[in-house]
Protein backbone atom coordinates (compact mmCIF):
# COMPACT_ATOMS: atom_id res chain seq x y z
CA UNK A 1 0.00 0.00 0.00
CA UNK A 2 1.04 3.56 -0.53
CA UNK A 3 -0.15 7.01 0.19
CA UNK A 4 -2.07 6.97 -2.93
CA UNK A 5 -4.82 4.72 -1.26
CA UNK A 6 -5.94 8.04 0.22
CA UNK A 7 -5.94 10.16 -2.22
CA UNK A 8 -9.62 9.48 -3.59
CA UNK A 9 -10.61 9.56 -0.03
CA UNK A 10 -8.47 12.63 0.55
CA UNK A 11 -10.34 14.90 -2.55
CA UNK A 12 -13.74 13.61 -1.38
CA UNK A 13 -13.18 15.19 1.92
CA UNK A 14 -12.37 18.50 0.51
CA UNK A 15 -15.55 18.56 -2.29
CA UNK A 16 -18.15 17.30 -0.04
CA UNK A 17 -16.56 19.14 3.38
CA UNK A 18 -16.58 15.79 5.57
CA UNK A 19 -14.97 17.50 8.21
CA UNK A 20 -12.30 14.98 8.46
CA UNK A 21 -9.53 15.09 11.50
CA UNK A 22 -7.14 11.79 10.16
CA UNK A 23 -8.00 8.66 8.53
CA UNK A 24 -5.21 5.87 8.73
CA UNK A 25 -5.57 2.73 7.16
CA UNK A 26 -3.26 -0.29 8.00
CA UNK A 27 -2.83 -4.38 6.85
CA UNK A 28 -1.79 -6.39 9.34
CA UNK A 29 1.93 -7.19 8.81
CA UNK A 30 2.30 -3.73 6.94
CA UNK A 31 3.17 0.03 7.80
CA UNK A 32 0.25 2.19 8.55
CA UNK A 33 -0.98 4.75 5.71
CA UNK A 34 -2.44 8.28 7.13
CA UNK A 35 -2.97 11.47 5.89
CA UNK A 36 -3.99 14.25 8.90
CA UNK A 37 -6.24 17.22 7.68
CA UNK A 38 -4.67 18.61 10.81
CA UNK A 39 -2.97 17.41 13.95
CA UNK A 40 -3.43 14.48 15.19
CA UNK A 41 -4.48 15.02 18.82
CA UNK A 42 -6.34 12.97 21.56
CA UNK A 43 -10.45 13.41 20.77
CA UNK A 44 -13.93 12.28 22.17
CA UNK A 45 -13.94 8.78 20.74
CA UNK A 46 -17.92 9.34 21.52
CA UNK A 47 -19.58 5.65 21.16
CA UNK A 48 -16.20 4.25 20.04
CA UNK A 49 -15.48 4.18 23.68
CA UNK A 50 -18.60 1.60 24.05
CA UNK A 51 -16.07 -1.08 22.60
CA UNK A 52 -13.39 -0.75 25.07
CA UNK A 53 -16.22 -1.33 27.53
CA UNK A 54 -17.22 -4.39 26.10
CA UNK A 55 -13.63 -5.17 26.03
CA UNK A 56 -12.74 -4.73 29.27
CA UNK A 57 -15.70 -7.15 30.07
CA UNK A 58 -15.01 -9.85 28.04
CA UNK A 59 -11.51 -9.70 29.88
CA UNK A 60 -13.03 -9.78 33.24
CA UNK A 61 -14.85 -12.98 32.19
CA UNK A 62 -11.74 -14.20 31.33
CA UNK A 63 -10.28 -14.03 34.48
CA UNK A 64 -12.97 -15.02 36.01
CA UNK A 65 -14.11 -12.05 37.48
CA UNK A 66 -17.62 -11.98 36.37
CA UNK A 67 -19.67 -13.42 33.47
CA UNK A 68 -21.83 -11.67 30.80
CA UNK A 69 -24.99 -13.42 31.86
CA UNK A 70 -24.69 -12.19 35.19
CA UNK A 71 -27.44 -10.75 36.22
CA UNK A 72 -26.85 -6.71 37.18
CA UNK A 73 -28.56 -6.72 40.51
CA UNK A 74 -26.36 -9.71 41.07
CA UNK A 75 -23.63 -7.36 42.23
CA UNK A 76 -25.68 -4.62 43.42
CA UNK A 77 -27.74 -6.33 45.96
CA UNK A 78 -28.18 -3.38 48.04
CA UNK A 79 -30.11 -1.67 45.09
CA UNK A 80 -33.09 -4.36 45.01
CA UNK A 81 -35.34 -2.36 46.72
CA UNK A 82 -35.66 0.40 44.63
CA UNK A 83 -35.41 -1.72 41.26
CA UNK A 84 -38.33 -1.58 39.37
CA UNK A 85 -40.61 -4.74 38.06
CA UNK A 86 -37.89 -7.19 35.69
CA UNK A 87 -34.64 -5.21 36.31
CA UNK A 88 -33.55 -8.45 38.62
CA UNK A 89 -33.13 -10.03 35.27
CA UNK A 90 -31.32 -7.84 33.13
CA UNK A 91 -27.71 -9.26 32.12
CA UNK A 92 -24.81 -7.47 31.62
CA UNK A 93 -24.75 -8.93 28.12
CA UNK A 94 -27.93 -7.19 27.51
CA UNK A 95 -26.71 -3.93 29.09
CA UNK A 96 -23.85 -3.97 26.57
CA UNK A 97 -25.80 -5.09 23.60
CA UNK A 98 -28.26 -2.44 24.91
CA UNK A 99 -31.29 -4.66 25.07
CA UNK A 100 -32.42 -4.46 28.41
CA UNK A 101 -35.82 -3.36 28.46
CA UNK A 102 -35.05 -0.58 30.21
CA UNK A 103 -37.01 2.52 29.66
CA UNK A 104 -33.83 4.80 31.00
CA UNK A 105 -32.14 6.80 28.61
CA UNK A 106 -29.07 8.68 29.03
CA UNK A 107 -26.08 9.89 27.11
CA UNK A 108 -22.65 11.05 29.16
CA UNK A 109 -23.33 14.66 27.46
CA UNK A 110 -26.57 14.64 29.05
CA UNK A 111 -26.48 16.24 33.16
CA UNK A 112 -26.65 13.57 36.07
CA UNK A 113 -28.93 14.83 38.69
CA UNK A 114 -29.53 11.84 40.71
CA UNK A 115 -26.92 11.40 43.92
CA UNK A 116 -26.41 7.74 41.63
CA UNK A 117 -26.78 7.23 38.09
CA UNK A 118 -27.09 3.67 38.31
CA UNK A 119 -29.74 3.66 41.19
CA UNK A 120 -31.67 6.00 38.72
CA UNK A 121 -30.99 3.21 35.96
CA UNK A 122 -32.35 0.38 38.15
CA UNK A 123 -35.19 2.57 39.06
CA UNK A 124 -36.21 3.11 35.28
CA UNK A 125 -39.34 1.11 34.57
CA UNK A 126 -39.03 -1.75 31.50
CA UNK A 127 -40.66 -0.89 28.40
CA UNK A 128 -39.83 -4.64 27.22
CA UNK A 129 -38.33 -7.84 28.47
CA UNK A 130 -35.31 -7.94 28.62
CA UNK A 131 -33.40 -9.36 25.77
CA UNK A 132 -35.68 -8.55 23.14
CA UNK A 133 -36.28 -4.54 21.94
CA UNK A 134 -32.73 -3.03 21.10
CA UNK A 135 -33.16 0.79 22.43
CA UNK A 136 -29.74 2.69 21.40
CA UNK A 137 -28.28 4.44 24.89
CA UNK A 138 -25.43 4.80 27.38
CA UNK A 139 -26.93 3.60 30.15
CA UNK A 140 -26.47 -0.21 29.53
CA UNK A 141 -22.75 0.54 28.82
CA UNK A 142 -22.21 2.80 31.75
CA UNK A 143 -24.25 0.45 33.92
CA UNK A 144 -22.41 -2.45 32.81
CA UNK A 145 -19.13 -0.56 33.61
CA UNK A 146 -20.27 -0.13 37.20
CA UNK A 147 -20.48 -4.41 37.56
CA UNK A 148 -17.18 -4.37 36.14
CA UNK A 149 -15.79 -1.69 38.89
CA UNK A 150 -17.66 -3.60 41.78
CA UNK A 151 -16.57 -7.07 40.52
CA UNK A 152 -12.73 -6.36 39.76
CA UNK A 153 -12.08 -3.21 42.33
CA UNK A 154 -11.30 -1.14 39.67
CA UNK A 155 -13.03 1.20 37.00
CA UNK A 156 -13.34 0.62 33.38
CA UNK A 157 -9.88 3.06 32.36
CA UNK A 158 -8.13 1.62 35.26
CA UNK A 159 -8.86 -2.03 34.44
CA UNK A 160 -7.73 -1.67 30.64
CA UNK A 161 -4.56 0.50 31.44
CA UNK A 162 -2.48 -2.72 32.35
CA UNK A 163 -4.47 -5.16 30.22
CA UNK A 164 -4.75 -3.06 26.93
CA UNK A 165 -3.75 0.44 27.32
CA UNK A 166 -0.16 -0.12 28.26
CA UNK A 167 0.55 -3.03 26.27
CA UNK A 168 -0.46 -1.14 23.12
CA UNK A 169 2.15 1.89 24.00
CA UNK A 170 -1.47 4.00 24.77
CA UNK A 171 0.15 6.51 27.44
CA UNK A 172 -2.12 7.85 30.23
CA UNK A 173 -5.63 7.79 27.92
CA UNK A 174 -8.07 9.95 29.53
CA UNK A 175 -11.53 8.70 30.27
CA UNK A 176 -13.78 11.29 31.26
CA UNK A 177 -16.08 10.41 34.69
CA UNK A 178 -19.46 11.10 36.39
CA UNK A 179 -20.66 12.56 39.37
CA UNK A 180 -18.86 9.42 41.22
CA UNK A 181 -15.71 9.12 39.62
CA UNK A 182 -16.62 6.34 37.54
CA UNK A 183 -15.85 6.67 33.97
CA UNK A 184 -19.08 6.90 31.79
CA UNK A 185 -18.16 4.34 30.03
CA UNK A 186 -20.53 4.62 26.76
CA UNK A 187 -18.86 7.64 25.58
CA UNK A 188 -15.76 9.86 26.45
CA UNK A 189 -12.37 7.93 25.98
CA UNK A 190 -9.85 10.27 24.43
CA UNK A 191 -7.54 8.85 21.36
CA UNK A 192 -5.57 10.19 19.00
CA UNK A 193 -6.57 8.15 15.24
CA UNK A 194 -3.03 6.53 14.81
CA UNK A 195 -4.26 4.77 18.58
CA UNK A 196 -7.51 4.31 17.80
CA UNK A 197 -5.78 2.83 14.89
CA UNK A 198 -3.58 -0.02 17.25
CA UNK A 199 -6.49 -0.89 18.97
CA UNK A 200 -8.19 -1.92 15.52
CA UNK A 201 -5.32 -3.37 14.61
CA UNK A 202 -5.36 -6.02 17.27
CA UNK A 203 -8.89 -6.44 16.40
CA UNK A 204 -8.15 -7.63 13.18
CA UNK A 205 -5.53 -9.78 14.23
CA UNK A 206 -8.04 -11.33 17.22
CA UNK A 207 -6.54 -9.82 20.23
CA UNK A 208 -3.08 -10.96 19.30
CA UNK A 209 -0.68 -8.42 19.53
CA UNK A 210 2.74 -7.29 16.89
CA UNK A 211 5.20 -9.00 19.70
CA UNK A 212 3.13 -12.02 20.53
CA UNK A 213 1.27 -11.08 23.81
CA UNK A 214 -2.76 -12.66 23.73
CA UNK A 215 -4.22 -9.41 24.65
CA UNK A 216 -7.88 -10.10 24.13
CA UNK A 217 -9.16 -14.01 23.90
CA UNK A 218 -9.35 -14.32 20.04
CA UNK A 219 -12.80 -16.26 21.01
CA UNK A 220 -14.18 -13.15 22.87
CA UNK A 221 -12.97 -10.83 19.67
CA UNK A 222 -15.06 -13.28 17.23
CA UNK A 223 -18.00 -12.73 19.44
CA UNK A 224 -18.07 -9.34 18.96
CA UNK A 225 -18.78 -8.88 16.05
CA UNK A 226 -21.59 -11.96 15.95
CA UNK A 227 -22.95 -12.42 19.02
CA UNK A 228 -25.53 -9.65 17.58
CA UNK A 229 -29.17 -8.04 18.52
CA UNK A 230 -31.50 -7.42 15.82
CA UNK A 231 -32.34 -3.70 15.99
CA UNK A 232 -35.48 -3.62 14.31
CA UNK A 233 -36.85 -4.17 17.24
CA UNK A 234 -35.89 -0.60 18.56
CA UNK A 235 -36.74 2.98 17.16
CA UNK A 236 -34.98 4.20 14.32
CA UNK A 237 -31.73 6.23 14.97
CA UNK A 238 -31.91 9.68 13.53
CA UNK A 239 -31.76 11.16 9.98
CA UNK A 240 -28.24 11.12 9.17
CA UNK A 241 -26.59 8.73 11.21
CA UNK A 242 -25.99 4.98 9.61
CA UNK A 243 -29.22 2.66 10.15
CA UNK A 244 -27.38 -0.63 11.17
CA UNK A 245 -29.58 -4.00 11.10
CA UNK A 246 -27.89 -5.29 13.90
CA UNK A 247 -25.23 -4.75 16.75
CA UNK A 248 -23.11 -6.91 18.91
CA UNK A 249 -20.81 -6.46 21.97
CA UNK A 250 -19.77 -2.85 20.94
CA UNK A 251 -19.57 -2.65 17.42
CA UNK A 252 -21.90 -2.69 14.16
CA UNK A 253 -21.56 -5.67 11.99
CA UNK A 254 -21.53 -4.82 8.23
CA UNK A 255 -21.48 -6.76 5.25
CA UNK A 256 -18.91 -9.25 4.03
CA UNK A 257 -17.72 -10.06 7.42
CA UNK A 258 -16.95 -6.05 8.73
CA UNK A 259 -17.74 -4.33 11.45
CA UNK A 260 -17.10 -1.08 12.86
CA UNK A 261 -16.59 0.66 16.30
CA UNK A 262 -19.20 4.15 15.61
CA UNK A 263 -18.95 7.23 17.17
CA UNK A 264 -21.04 10.55 17.19
CA UNK A 265 -19.81 12.71 14.31
CA UNK A 266 -17.46 10.38 12.24
CA UNK A 267 -15.40 8.81 14.58
CA UNK A 268 -14.65 4.97 13.33
CA UNK A 269 -12.91 1.85 13.27
CA UNK A 270 -13.73 -0.46 10.86
CA UNK A 271 -12.10 -3.59 10.69
CA UNK A 272 -12.07 -6.51 7.90
CA UNK A 273 -10.75 -9.80 9.11
CA UNK A 274 -11.32 -11.46 5.90
CA UNK A 275 -8.58 -8.86 4.13
CA UNK A 276 -6.65 -8.63 7.14
CA UNK A 277 -7.03 -4.60 7.26
CA UNK A 278 -8.30 -1.73 9.62
CA UNK A 279 -9.69 2.08 8.51
CA UNK A 280 -9.81 4.52 11.47
CA UNK A 281 -10.93 7.98 11.28
CA UNK A 282 -11.39 10.79 13.88
CA UNK A 283 -13.66 13.72 12.62
CA UNK A 284 -16.60 16.60 13.52
CA UNK A 285 -19.14 15.99 10.75
CA UNK A 286 -23.05 16.07 10.61
CA UNK A 287 -22.85 13.85 7.14
CA UNK A 288 -21.67 10.95 9.30
CA UNK A 289 -23.48 8.18 6.23
CA UNK A 290 -21.62 9.74 4.47
CA UNK A 291 -18.22 9.52 5.85
CA UNK A 292 -18.95 6.11 6.88
CA UNK A 293 -19.74 5.48 2.69
CA UNK A 294 -16.28 7.23 1.66
CA UNK A 295 -14.27 5.19 4.33
CA UNK A 296 -15.86 1.78 2.85
CA UNK A 297 -15.53 2.57 -0.77
CA UNK A 298 -12.44 4.72 -0.91
CA UNK A 299 -10.50 3.23 1.45
CA UNK A 300 -11.36 -0.16 2.66
CA UNK A 301 -12.65 -1.71 -0.39
CA UNK A 302 -9.27 -0.61 -1.99
CA UNK A 303 -6.81 -2.55 -0.23
CA UNK A 304 -6.80 -5.20 -2.09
Amino acid sequence: MTTDLLADFVRANTEADLGVYGVQAQRDGGPPIAHRFRSDDRVNLYSVSKGFTAVALGLAEAEGRLSLDDRLLDHFPELAPVAADGVERITLYQLLTMSSGSSHEWFADHPIHAPDLLAEIVAAPLVAEPGTRFNYTGSGPYAAARALARATGATVRDYLLPRLFTPLGLHNPQWLRCPLGYPTAESDLLLRTEELGRFALLLVREGTWTDGRQLIPAEFVRRMGTDVVDCSTGPARPSGEPDERTYGLGVWPRPGGRYQLHGRYGQFAIIDRQRGAAVTCTAHTEREDALMDALHGLVLDRMG
